[in-house]
């Protein structure tokens, strides 16, 4: 992908002022989203952080025609959309853009039915691990033993769920992982899904200065750290083929990846940790890594 494609709608996804916290994630990622898209797509998007960025009648921070929906029902309302525009012949790309309670909890039993429909649609999780908007309460992707508003005083208990595989098991044809510390490999596999018809996902990892405790000057580093560490890996399956970025190639190698606690340590709502709770996120790291691994073995772009 070359940088003038992504120059060119250079004004597009969300404008300056909105109502976003410092430092939010979600600002980033819909601003490469803008860039990619253009005025060529339609947001649905459930309750959530952007409901807020958004804005209200009759002025929106947005610069995509936006639906806003309940939390469970985006996916079945951007299938709908999909459907109309069909009907009537009309080009555009309809897209979910939702956070991790919208598509691993609440939302997931839409999402899931949309994947198995194979619905023409694009999904975007812009993941902060947690219900942010709402007070920080502990979701399906919370990482485990992070502190949040509803979680036990020493953290949450419960695994994270992995929505990105989840969502490759049910054999969509498009999905991937990104980060907001490498826009321009977000770019590259928004690109990427647009080529390909049907149910597309792409899971964005979105660090919360807020909700994580961090600096929201930090944002961009949390993030760069949750690669370099091992914790967010970069991958991509398209079509049958698996295989991880090149951001996140050197770190499958456990000898070149940043220690985990320097990743941790940035994030207030790890600060009661335990040196065998950080060893144990550890295991939990190269367990994933182990599993990735195998998964481009298996399903890896065939060798001549």
């Amino acid at each position: 992908m070359s940088l003038p494609r992504l120059a060119q709608g250079k004004n597009r996804g969300v404008m300056p002022g909105n109502p976003a916290c410092a430092g939010c994630p979600h600002n980033i990622g819909l601003r490469v989203m803008g860039r990619v898209l253009g005025t060529n797509s339609i947001l649905v998007v459930p309750a959530g952080c952007t409901s807020i960025i958004s804005g209200f009648y009759p002025r929106s921070s947005l610069t995509f025609p936006v639906l806003h929906v309940p939390f469970a029902s985006a996916p079945a309302v951007a299938s709908g959309v999909r459907a109309s525009m069909d009907i009537k012949g009309e080009e555009g790309v309809v897209v979910v853009w939702s956070g991790d309670g919208g598509a691993a909890d609440i939302g997931f039993a839409t999402l899931s039915a949309a994947a198995v429909r194979n619905e023409d649609i694009l999904v975007v999780v812009s993941d902060n691990e947690a219900y942010m908007n709402t007070g920080v309460q502990a979701s399906g992707t919370t990482t485990w033993k992070a502190l949040t508003t509803t979680s036990p005083v020493l953290g949450k208990s419960e695994e994270k769920k992995d929505i990105a595989l989840i969502m490759m098991f049910h054999k969509a044809p498009y999905v991937a992982t990104a980060s907001v510390a490498f826009p321009l490999d977000f770019a590259e596999k928004l690109e990427r899904a647009l080529s390909v018809k049907g149910f597309r996902l792409i899971h964005l990892h979105s660090p919360c200065p807020p909700g994580w405790r961090f600096d929201a000057g930090k944002t961009a580093e949390v993030a760069r750290l949750a690669i370099e560490s091992g914790a967010w890996i970069l991958w991509e399956y398209s079509q049958g083929t698996f295989k991880i970025s090149p951001q996140s190639r050197p770190y499958a190698d456990k000898t070149r990846r940043k220690p985990i606690a320097e990743y941790l340590k940035l994030q207030g709502r790890f600060s009661h940790l335990t040196q065998e709770d950080v060893a144990e996120i550890e295991r939990k790291v190269d367990e994933n890594w182990r599993l990735v691994l195998e998964l481009e073995r298996i399903y890896g772009p065939q060798k001549p």
